[in-house]
Formats: structure tokens, sequence, C-alpha cells
């Protein structure tokens, strides 16, 4: 089996986007150092569009200016260690702006892709590819949605051909969710299901389709899961607390949700998800599936989940062949 261990590499998009360097810089150095220990590939899904909006605030505000060379830097050391470079877009960057003290989210009409006119979706594709390419020299070849929002794939396929970003890792098979600002409906596709083809929408396998998806592992969580979870971030808020230091988008309702019903949710090694990674990576083994991705968020670390990443990381390496996206692509 391959393994994929991928982050997506952000602030928070809440009334509080949190510090680059407790989102970003802080949990990511940790991440790194577990790559370089047990040399393993890791994939950051870079927010393109915050770094876009970044670079034009950069020389009028010092901390900004901090804020971009940090990152550049640390997508270097990414590179040195084997780790792909892949593009994330959030386009409500496209709206929102730095006020002189912090980041304004402008998240209404803008969250995903699908907000804006088909012309202007597909140009912030090419500007946040282009841009991530020129800063960071490397070869651009695979996607995830910000929001997990990738429908209608059809808006952006063809801009997708026309850049070669020919694989995206936004799916997770029996997930769906529906807010003021975004939605996805994954429930069409069987869960422990390999990379497959397709062309212009993501949940229709075609056999000779241009793009590959590659699902992010999926697992149904009982409520007892996420009672467990609010449980232990109460009584040890230190171990379980996130090193990110802003706020989550709104999601009205979802809490309750979880609270009584089995969901379907990502293979997650935020929080205390990452109690759940070895027990999922054997399970997948034994229904033969080729390729298990786990998805992440600096932001969203926290020192139980650094702990079990490191164990899973140790525990699982003689098992299985961790690897990144151009071994899935070739």
């Amino acid at each position: 089996m391959q393994v994929i261990l991928t982050f997506d590499y952000e602030l928070f998009f809440g009334t509080e986007t949190g510090s680059v360097q407790k989102c970003m810089i802080e949990p990511t150095n940790r991440l790194l150092e577990f790559s370089r220990r047990f040399q393993v590939p890791m994939v950051f899904f870079v927010d393109a569009g915050f770094l876009v909006k970044l670079s034009e605030y950069k020389d009028r505000f010092p901390i900004l200016e901090s804020d971009f060379g940090q990152i550049v830097a640390q997508l270097q050391e990414m590179k040195t260690l084997n780790c792909e470079v892949q593009l994330h877009i959030h386009p409500h960057w496209e709206k929102s702006f730095y006020d002189g003290e912090k980041w304004v989210i402008v998240a209404n009409g803008a969250y995903k892709l699908s907000d804006f006119p088909d012309h202007d979706a597909r140009e912030i594709v090419r500007k946040y590819h282009r841009f991530l390419t020129d800063l960071t020299g490397v070869k651009i070849t695979s996607y995830r949605a910000g929001g997990w929002c990738i429908q209608p794939f059809s808006q952006i396929e063809h801009v997708f051909r026309e850049l070669n970003i020919v694989c995206d890792s936004t799916v997770f098979p029996g997930g769906k969710f529906e807010s003021e600002h975004y939605r996805f409906d994954f429930t069409q596709i069987a869960p422990f299901i390999d990379p497959y083809r397709f062309q212009s929408d993501v949940l229709e396998e075609e056999k000779n389709g241009f793009f590959l998806e590659v699902p992010i592992a999926s697992w149904e969580f009982h409520p007892l899961f996420y009672w467990k979870l609010y449980i232990l971030g109460r009584l040890n808020p230190t171990g379980h607390k996130m090193i990110g230091d802003g706020s989550f988008l709104a999601q009205p309702g979802r809490k309750k949700s979880v609270l009584l019903n089995k969901t379907w949710n990502h293979v997650s090694s935020d929080g205390y998800y990452a109690s759940m990674l070895k027990k999922q990576v054997r399970y997948y083994q034994s229904r033969n599936v080729k390729t298990f991705v786990v998805i992440g968020h600096p932001k969203g670390m926290t020192p139980y989940s650094l702990r079990k990443l490191k164990s899973f990381i140790a525990d699982t390496k003689p098992m299985v062949e961790f690897v990144n996206y151009s071994a899935c692509i070739s």
C-alpha cells in the first residue's frame, strides 16, 4: 500500500485568521522534522491566493514582509526534503484584504470558484498557478480545492488541462456538507476506492479520462468519537489545543449532527483524528486498497496529534510505502 501524507498549508478563514507563525511556520517545522527523521515525503497544498495577497501588501507592512520571507524559506526547505508543493485555492482572497492590523476575510460570494463567473474563475486558477510556480520553481501537477468545493469541475476542466494539472485529491467518499458559504456532495462515490480517471465530473469515472482523482481516505465516525473529542478537549486543553491561533469559518449545525449521527468524514492527522490512523490504515490494507491519502492542516495540529502522527509514521513505515503524488501520476 502507498500512503500519502498531505497538509493544507493555510491560515484560518473565520473572524480570526491567526498568525503565519502559529498556523503555518511552527507546526510545519514539526512536520518537516518528521519528514527528515523518518525520510518520508509529504505533500503541502499551498494556499496560493494568500501568497499572492501577501506579495501585494508586503512592501507596506514589515510584518507581512517577514511572513512572506519565512514562507518562501519554508517552501524551499520542503523541496530539499523531497516534499511536494502543490496547488490549493481559496478564492476568497480575491476580495479579502489587510486593514493594517489584521486580515479581513470576505467569504460571502467568494469562498468557492463557482461563486465567480467562469472566465474569472479560470483567470484565478491561472494567476495562482503562475505565482506558485514562479515562486517555488516547481512543476505543479496536483490540486486540492479549498473547502472541498471541486464541483462543478467542468468550470475549470479546460484551464486545468491547459496548465497540465493532471491530478486532483479533493474527494473523500461519502462526505457531504452544505452551509452558507460552501457545499460538496461525494456520497455517490463508494468508500475504499482506488484512484480513478475522470474528465468533466470528478464523481464519474472515465477509463480514458485526462485527469486522475486520488481520493482522500474516508471513515464512518460514530457519535461517540466526537463526544470523546469534545470531552478530552476540556479535560486536557493543553494537549488538545490547536497550535494555530485562529478560528474556523462557521459550520452551522455540524456539531449537533456529528454528536447525534454516524457521519462519513476524511481520514485526518488533525487533533484527535490522529488517534485513528493506525486502525484506519490496517483496515484499508485489509480491503486491498492501493493508496491511502491522509489530510491534515498545520494550523490544526495539536501536541497530541503530533505525537500520534509521529508514532503512526514510525510504526507504519515498515509495512507501507510513503509516497507523494508523482508516484501515482507516473
